[in-house]
């Protein structure tokens, strides 16, 4: 800050950890923050992914490491807050973005073990995350936490586990929201619409290490979505960038008496 004018990059030597940085709402978040100054913590299970966001993120004169962890269980949840404080000393913010629906069709062909891997993918990364980090931001009195739910939780097509997955995210939100702000933690959470993501064909990143993707038709439905898009008052499709804006007002001081909200950014569908 010079000359009395106010400096905008409101993440100066801040920690922030951000999980699914490798790509997407991730990687646009995790670059966001770091361009405002944060030292970005990218939370990957895909070392190349990670590293990729990392060196994008060097390159633009800014400070980040990766980790390379699976969130989707708890001891994966602790290492990434303990290698993170080993690193930095703190946390500052943490952006929960991992996720996203595995496959596309109708409930009653989802087997049982393939609702377990779309709640463990798109709900327990959140939840478990949030838990292992309010130790940290409890002890110093301070703490942001920004979740990624999804507007399909308003009605979307063959992705009930996801949608109860972001139902979940939702509610787990609001009532971390109502337990934390004693301790000077905000909890708030972005409900994005559809995105494009210029940096991702399918969700194969996102799979632990050694896991094969699996196989996918989304046509039908990738159309049928499309086809909602002229309820969209805004006309378009969203960008990774617009969830990262904001995520990053959420996060920031600017977001200082918010608390407890999912903000949809949806291009007004909802």
């Amino acid at each position: 800050m010079t000359d009395g004018m106010r400096d905008f990059r409101r993440f100066i030597d801040k920690i922030c950890i951000v999980t699914g940085a490798g790509q997407g709402i991730g990687r646009a978040t995790a670059l966001r923050l770091a361009d405002e100054g944060a030292k970005v913590i990218v939370a990957e299970w895909s070392k190349d992914s990670a590293q990729e966001t990392v060196a994008l993120i060097k390159a633009r004169g800014a400070q980040a490491h990766a980790i390379i962890v699976d969130v989707s269980t708890y001891a994966g949840a602790e290492d990434l807050m303990r290698q993170t404080i080993a690193l930095l000393g703190r946390i500052d913010v943490l952006v929960n973005v991992v996720g996203g629906t595995i496959w596309w069709q109708p409930f009653e062909r989802y087997s049982e073990g393939q609702v377990e891997q779309e709640l463990q993918r798109s709900l327990y990364t959140c939840m478990w995350c949030c838990k292992a980090v309010l130790p940290y931001m409890i002890a110093q009195s301070s703490g942001a936490i920004v979740n990624f739910g999804s507007s399909v939780t308003k009605g979307g097509l063959y992705r009930v586990p996801y949608a109860v997955s972001k139902g979940g995210i939702e509610a787990l939100t609001r009532t971390l929201a109502a337990e934390n702000g004693r301790h000077g933690i905000r909890v708030n959470g972005v409900s994005p619409g559809t995105t494009i993501i210029t940096d991702r064909t399918v969700s194969r990143l996102e799979l632990r290490p050694g896991e094969a993707a699996p196989a996918m038709d989304n046509t039908q439905a990738l159309i049928e979505e499309t086809r909602t898009l002229h309820h969209v008052p805004l006309g378009r499709t969203g960008r990774a960038e617009e969830q990262a804006a904001v995520a990053a007002f959420l996060a920031s001081e600017d977001a200082s008496f918010i608390t407890g909200q999912m903000i949809s950014c949806d291009g007004g569908l909802s």
